[in-house]
């Protein structure tokens, strides 16, 4: 009798999770079939001073004519797979054709040594990448404009200053390049000046024997490592996770060449910044990169007459990577600063 029960308990418990499957199965049905996305993806090439560049080219769906088109770059050795990806699915299904890749050196794109930060080389891809949108038969060429995040607003400004066919720029959670901010992030100039005495050592090295000497981006442990912030490591830590259930995180590693740190310490954004006179959209937050005060005096030095200062309150800055809220509330700014111009 007890076996009964037993068996009897059993398959009742059987046929409601059999049910219960069946009834999630139909939701899902159900569920699926309002959902759209709106929009197609293509995996793009271009070449970029003679090096392939991959990238992935967000159209909107059942599009009859050219569209407005953005290309975007992000944080300090981003692979697209990153913040770009967040506001480029959303520039798509508001009816831009959005443009996001790995730049040279990193993730998918060619180029070595593999994981150099190459300000100048990202300001480069930047002028490939929108003479290929330029030319794409999707592209409104007079339409095209540009998105920067975090790191990537410096690059994307320079580009600006001197690239006609970028109609307007909107950078987002820039972390802006001044000696101030690098001293900053280093703790002091005198350390800021070690970095960038050991860079050129490696690239002295590099130059006589080839040889390639890495440090870590994020390290809970090692004083070399470019970020050295703990919640920039919470953050960035992840995105190292290989196999099966990480793919879709792309091809970022936890490394960059010791001899990137030259570059990108001694860039002055300050100073380039005073030639941006294309209409310009910045946001930032109090908790953002860089802070409260120099975003403001970025801005300011911004010649430009078209010009926009969004604040968003006490957001962090990995909000502006992958919080739904935060990112949907600067894509809205954004749309409505591109689209009037």
């Amino acid at each position: 009798m007890k076996k009964l029960l037993m068996f009897l308990f059993f398959a009742n418990g059987l046929i409601q999770a059999q049910q219960n499957s069946i009834n999630f199965q139909e939701l899902n049905k159900g569920s699926a079939s309002n959902m759209e996305i709106n929009y197609r993806i293509e995996k793009v090439k271009f070449n970029s001073k003679g090096i392939t560049v991959v990238g992935n080219l967000f159209i909107p769906e059942n599009a009859n004519r050219r569209l407005p088109a953005v290309v975007i770059i992000g944080p300090v050795a981003y692979v697209k797979e990153q913040s770009p990806l967040q506001y480029a699915t959303r520039l798509a299904k508001a009816g831009f054709v959005a443009l996001i890749f790995d730049p040279r050196y990193h993730g998918e794109s060619g180029g070595e040594p593999r994981r150099f930060e190459s300000g100048k080389a990202k300001v480069e891809d930047i002028s490939s990448a929108i003479e290929f949108l330029s030319k794409h038969d999707m592209v409104e060429a007079n339409h095209i404009y540009a998105l920067g995040v975090c790191q990537g607003s410096n690059w994307m400004i320079e580009e600006t200053t001197k690239n006609s066919k970028i109609k307007a720029l909107a950078v987002v959670a820039a972390h802006y390049l001044t000696k101030e901010t690098v001293d900053m992030y280093n703790g002091g100039s005198d350390k800021t000046q070690d970095r960038i005495n050991r860079a050129n050592h490696s690239l002295q090295k590099f130059k006589e024997s080839g040889e390639v000497v890495y440090i870590p981006i994020v390290s809970e442990s090692d004083p070399t490592s470019l970020l050295l912030p703990k919640p920039i490591y919470q953050w960035y830590i992840r995105w190292a996770d290989r196999g099966l259930f990480w793919n879709f995180h792309g091809l970022w590693e936890n490394r960059i060449t010791q001899m990137s740190e030259e570059e990108l310490w001694s860039y002055r954004v300050d100073q380039t910044v005073k030639n941006l006179y294309t209409p310009t959209l910045v946001i930032h937050a109090d908790n953002a990169a860089t802070g409260k005060d120099i975003p403001r005096k970025i801005y300011d030095l911004i010649p430009a007459k078209d010009k926009k200062l969004i604040w968003l309150g006490d957001k962090v800055q990995f909000q502006f990577y992958e919080d739904p809220i935060t990112i949907d509330t600067s894509i809205s700014h954004i749309i409505q600063w591109f689209n009037q111009r």
